[in-house]
């Protein structure tokens, strides 16, 4: 396999990091005499041949840049064989014989799809919810942890002002890893994850232990995917004489530059990427693992299943003052 000209795009939702990774590859794949297409706006610009030729120009100061250049979106289209197919003729039509792409599981499975019609493709995990089962870590998540905190640090200082208790959503619609790594961050009353729930007599016992220690501010972290905020504020107005404010954190965790960790990272993973094509690797996933970067298969990365550490449950429990159930 002798590899020509690269496609790289991201796709899914936006991860801080993204632009930092379309700048490595380009880079590399710049080193190694290769072209580089951008393809806009993921798997619906390729199925609609949206493409422009990147040059070193093109990623210019973009590593401390949010969101990505390449835009991102998400394809009903490509869902379907017919989407598909059109897709792998576009590659052929452009001469692009292989596709890195920069995302989460949605993403890959559309690369994992792409690869049966003879595309190479390689995957670079990029979401705040660091939820891809193959790897320790995705791009965006420090970023993503480090501005979840800021927003609750300030918000601390006001809800302490009034002695309230505050009840903060972050993202994270089937996994939990942002909320329980924001909370430990911040010093969370309690943490509501999909992965451990909690019953609301064990959340309201938390509020009462703290209150009796003391305290009179208290903060419940929520992960998007546990509960509704609103839905918790409203339990535990009925269950205490509190009056909790709910905070949506929402979309502004995907935004602002990123950190060190996820510069880094990304450049070191785009970097991989290419290497990988120049090896002849095909359908492989971009991950981290005991601490350095390796690539797993992409069928088996797909099917393999993250469980948060039970060492972060059990340090929760410590801090909060119950055990965990």
């Amino acid at each position: 396999m002798k590899v020509k000209r690269i496609g790289v795009l991201t796709s899914g939702g936006d991860a801080p990091g993204m632009n930092a990774c379309v700048r490595s590859v380009v880079r590399t794949a710049l080193h190694h005499g290769l072209e580089v297409y951008g393809i806009r706006r993921g798997w619906h610009g390729l199925i609609n041949g949206d493409v422009q030729r990147l040059d070193e120009k093109s990623v210019t100061r973009i590593i401390n840049r949010g969101g990505t250049i390449l835009y991102t979106a998400r394809s009903k289209e490509f869902m379907t064989a017919e989407g598909q197919q059109k897709a792998a003729s576009v590659c052929k039509f452009l001469g692009l014989d292989s596709i890195i792409a920069i995302g989460g599981d949605g993403t890959f499975r559309g690369a994992q799809a792409l690869s049966k019609y003879g595309v190479n493709v390689i995957g670079i995990p990029a979401t705040i919810d660091n939820d891809i089962g193959c790897t320790n870590y995705c791009l965006g998540f420090d970023t993503a942890a480090n501005t979840s905190i800021e927003c609750i640090d300030k918000l601390r200082d006001t809800m302490q002002s009034h002695e309230r208790c505050s009840v903060v959503e972050v993202m994270g619609r089937h996994a939990g890893y942002l909320a329980m790594y924001v909370g430990l961050a911040v010093g969370a009353t309690a943490v509501l994850v999909p992965e451990h729930p909690i019953s609301d007599e064990e959340l309201i016992e938390k509020i009462r232990k703290a209150r009796f220690k003391g305290f009179t501010h208290y903060m419940i972290v929520v992960a998007e995917g546990a509960a509704p905020a609103t839905k918790v504020a409203k339990m535990i107005k009925e269950a205490t004489d509190l009056d909790p404010r709910v905070t949506i954190l929402g979309h502004i965790q995907r935004g602002g530059s990123p950190t060190a960790r996820d510069r880094v990272a990304a450049t070191k993973m785009g970097y991989l990427a290419v290497e990988l094509l120049m090896e002849g690797k095909t359908n492989r996933i971009v991950c981290t693992h005991d601490g350095g970067f390796t690539d797993m298969d992409m069928d088996e990365g797909l099917a393999t299943k993250k469980n948060m550490q039970m060492m972060e449950v059990e340090v929760l429990a410590a801090m909060t003052g119950l055990e965990d159930k």
